[in-house]
C-alpha cells in the first residue's frame, strides 16, 4: 500500500504498553513523529494491574530490538536474559524507561473516544483518503480534544473487556447484581485485603486457560497455609482430560508447563473441586452466598466469591466511524483471522505476519498487538513486535521491509504473557 503523504501530522499510537510503545520506538527510527495516547497515568497501565504474575518468557524475548536501540543512549541496562520478569518488573524496568525516553511523544490520562477521517462519516466515499485521521481525546479533568493524525496504530489490548460468566458470551442472569462478589482477574494474594477476601472462603474459578491455572495455583497455596476453609471450585465449560493441564514437564515454556501441574496439583491435593461439562446461565443468591446455574439445571455448591477468568475481547466502539475488516467470528482483521483461528491454531502454529495481515479497507488504520486477535488467545509479544515492524515500514513507504518477515520462532512460539490471556473453552491457547 501507499505511504500516506498527509504531511507533518504525526502517526497516532493508541496505548503506551509494550507493542504500543515498540510501535512509537520503531516510528522514531524511521524519522517519523509518533504521539502515544495513553488512558492511564503511566506506561504499562494495564501490565500494572497484573504485576504480581509471572511471565512465561524471559527478558531476552520480551524487549524489542527496535525500542532497545532508544534506550541505549539513556545508560538503560537490559535485564539478566534468562531471567522470567513478572508484570511488575517487566512495567518498571522496562515499559516506563522507553516512555521516558520517548519524553513528549507520550501523554498520559489521555483517553480516545473516537477515530474518523476529517469531515467523513464512514458512508462518505468522496475525499476520503486524502483526508487525515481526526482523533476525539477525553481527559481526567472533562476536558476534550482533537488530534490529527496521518496514520492510526491502535495498540490498545482488550484488558479492558474480560470475559463474563455466562458460557454463551453474554452476562449470566444475575451477574451483575453480584459485581461486589465477582473478579475478571488473577488475584494478588500477597495484598491483604484481597487475601482477606478469599482466604477461608469457598471460590469459583471460572475458565480453563492459564489464567485459572494461575489463580488456582494461588488459592491453593492460600488453602495450605491454614486459611481454615479456603476451597475453590473449579467450572469447567468440558470435561476433564490428561490435556487439560497443558504440556506439564514435556512443554518447552518450562514456566507454563509448571503452572499447569500446580493447577493439578491443587485438584489432587483436594483444594480444588472440578465442576465439568458445566456452562452458565445464572447467578443466584443463597442467602450471602452465591449458586451458578448451568444451562442444563445443574446448580452448583454454595460459594463466596466468583473469579471469572474467560478471555478478553477487543473494544471497538471507538472505531465505528472507519471501515474495518473484521472477521465475524474472532472480530480479528479477515486475513489475519484464519492464521490465528483457536479453533486449529496455538502459540506454536501461528506464524509471524505483518502488514498484508493487518490491513483494514480504510487506508493507514491499523490494530496490531493482543487487539489485532480479537477474541483469539494466542497472541506472542514476540510476533506483535514483529507486526508493528511490518506496519510502520509501510507507513514509511518502505513496501519491501513491510512484507519481508524477520523473526523466526521456535516451534511452540514464544509467549509474552503469563496465564492472563485466556483461551477460549475449546482450545489449548498458551499465552
Amino acid at each position: 500500500m501507499n505511504a500516506l503523504t498527509t504531511g507533518p501530522l504525526p502517526v497516532v499510537v493508541i496505548g503506551a504498553g509494550p507493542i504500543g510503545l515498540a510501535a512509537a520506538a520503531h516510528l522514531v527510527e524511521r524519522g517519523i513523529e509518533p504521539l502515544v495516547l495513553e488512558a492511564g497515568p503511566s506506561a504499562g497501565t494495564a501490565v500494572r494491574d497484573w504485576a504480581h504474575v509471572r511471565l512465561f518468557s524471559p527478558w531476552a524475548e520480551v524487549v524489542d530490538p527496535a525500542a532497545e536501540k532508544l534506550l541505549a543512549p539513556t545508560g538503560w541496562v537490559r535485564p539478566e536474559a534468562a531471567r522470567y520478569p513478572t508484570g511488575g518488573d517487566w512495567a518498571e524496568r522496562y515499559l516506563q524507561p522507553l516512555a521516558d525516553a520517548l519524553g513528549d511523544k507520550v501523554r498520559y490520562g489521555a483517553r480516545v473516544t473516537g477515530v474518523a477521517r476529517a469531515g467523513r462519516d464512514r458512508v462518505v466515499d468522496s475525499g476520503r483518503d486524502e483526508q487525515p485521521f481526526t482523533v476525539h481525546l477525553q481527559f481526567a479533568d472533562g476536558h476534550e480534544e482533537l488530534v490529527s493524525a496521518r496514520a492510526v496504530i491502535d495498540a490498545s489490548g482488550t484488558w479492558s473487556t474480560p470475559g463474563p460468566v455466562g458460557a454463551n458470551g453474554l452476562p449470566a442472569l444475575g451477574e451483575k447484581s453480584a459485581a461486589d462478589h465477582v473478579s475478571y482477574r488473577v488475584p494478588d494474594l500477597k495484598d491483604p485485603s484481597v487475601r482477606a477476601r478469599y482466604a477461608g472462603r469457598r471460590t469459583a474459578v471460572v475458565g480453563s486457560g492459564a489464567s485459572a491455572f494461575t489463580a488456582l495455583a494461588a488459592l491453593a497455596d492460600l488453602a495450605e497455609e491454614a486459611a481454615d476453609g479456603t476451597h475453590a471450585l473449579w467450572i469447567l465449560r468440558r470435561g476433564l482430560t490428561g490435556a487439560t493441564f497443558g504440556g506439564g514437564e514435556a512443554d518447552q515454556l518450562p514456566a507454563r508447563g509448571a503452572l499447569g501441574l500446580r493447577a493439578k496439583a491443587a485438584v489432587e491435593d483436594g483444594h480444588a473441586s472440578a465442576v465439568t461439562g458445566f456452562r452458565t446461565q445464572a447467578v443466584e443468591r443463597d442467602g450471602d452466598r452465591l449458586v451458578l446455574v448451568a444451562d442444563d439445571g445443574r446448580r452448583s455448591d454454595p460459594v463466596d466469591e466468583i473469579i471469572a477468568l474467560t478471555g478478553f475481547r477487543p473494544d471497538l466502539s471507538f472505531l465505528s466511524e472507519l471501515r474495518l475488516a473484521l472477521d465475524e467470528r474472532l472480530q480479528a482483521p479477515t486475513s489475519l483471522a484464519p492464521l490465528i483461528d483457536p479453533n486449529v491454531h496455538s502459540c506454536g502454529t501461528v506464524y509471524p505476519h505483518g502488514v498484508n495481515e493487518l490491513s483494514h479497507p480504510e487506508q493507514g488504520v491499523y490494530l496490531v498487538g493482543m487487539k489485532s486477535y480479537g477474541r483469539a488467545p494466542t497472541f506472542l509479544a514476540l510476533t506483535g513486535y514483529e507486526q508493528v515492524r511490518s506496519v510502520t515500514a509501510a507507513i514509511a513507504g518502505d513496501q519491501e521491509a513491510a512484507e519481508r518477515v524477520e523473526l523466526t520462532l521456535p516451534e511452540t512460539g514464544v509467549c509474552g504473557g503469563a496465564g492472563l490471556f485466556d483461551a477460549p473453552e475449546q482450545s489449548a491457547g498458551c499465552c
